[in-house]
C-alpha cells in the first residue's frame, strides 16, 4: 500500500483533490467533527480545560473556534486531546485497508505533526491567493481571525511545497484536476 498525503495551505482544496484520486481517503475534519458529535470522553476532557467554551453536549465547532480566536493557547489544549484520537482513528482506517493500491491522507498538519513516513508521497495543492481568499471568506462568513490563528501552526507554504514529490494546481475546474491527479498516479505506479 502506498500512502499518498495531500498538503497545502488552508482553503487550496486539498479535501476535494483528496476524492479526485478514486481511492480510499482519511479525511482528519471529517474525523474531528465525528469526535465532536459522538465522543463524550474528549467532551469531558475539554470541558474540564476549556468550562467557558465547552458547555453541552455535542461540542460546538464555532464555540472551540471562538476559544482560538480568544487565546492562541487554547489550540494546543484542543490538539492534546483530539489527536490521540485521530491517531487511533488513522491506524484503524490504514488496517482497514492494508489491501488497496493506495491511500489518501487528507491531514491539515500531516508534515507538522510528524504523520507522514518517509516513504509517503506528498502532494501539494497550489491554489491562486484570490481563490483561497474567495473560499475562506465564504466558508468562515468574513472572520478570518481564525484562519490566521491556524496558520500560525502550520509550515510555511513554501517549506511544504519543497517538501512535496508532486505538486498540483488546483483552479477549481474539474477536468484539470482530474487529468492532474491521473497523471500523478500513472508517475507513482511507474517508479514503484
Amino acid at each position: 500500500m502506498i500512502k499518498i498525503g495531500i498538503v497545502g495551505d488552508i482553503g487550496s482544496g486539498k479535501s476535494y483533490i483528496a476524492k479526485q484520486f478514486g481511492y480510499p481517503v482519511f479525511n482528519a475534519d471529517v474525523e474531528v467533527s465525528k469526535i465532536y458529535k459522538k465522543n463524550r470522553k474528549c467532551y469531558k476532557k475539554l470541558k474540564k480545560i476549556l468550562p467557558d467554551y465547552v458547555k453541552s453536549f455535542p461540542i460546538k465547532k464555532r464555540n472551540l473556534a471562538k476559544a482560538v480566536i480568544d487565546n492562541q493557547k487554547n489550540l494546543k489544549k484542543i490538539i492534546k486531546i483530539i489527536h490521540p484520537e485521530i491517531h487511533i482513528r488513522l491506524l484503524t482506517f490504514t488496517k482497514k485497508n492494508k489491501k488497496k493500491k493506495f491511500i489518501i491522507l487528507d491531514i491539515p498538519l500531516l508534515i507538522e505533526n510528524k504523520i507522514n513516513k518517509k516513504n509517503d508521497i506528498l502532494v501539494f495543492v497550489d491554489a491562486e491567493k484570490k481563490d483561497v481568499d474567495k473560499k475562506l471568506k465564504k466558508k468562515y462568513k468574513g472572520n478570518l481571525k481564525i484562519v490566521n490563528k491556524l496558520k500560525k501552526f502550520q509550515l510555511h507554504i513554501e517549506r511544504k511545497k519543497n517538501k512535496s514529490h508532486f505538486i498540483i494546481k488546483n483552479n477549481f475546474k474539474h477536468n484539470s484536476v482530474k487529468k492532474s491527479v491521473k497523471r500523478i498516479l500513472n508517475k507513482i505506479l511507474l517508479n514503484a
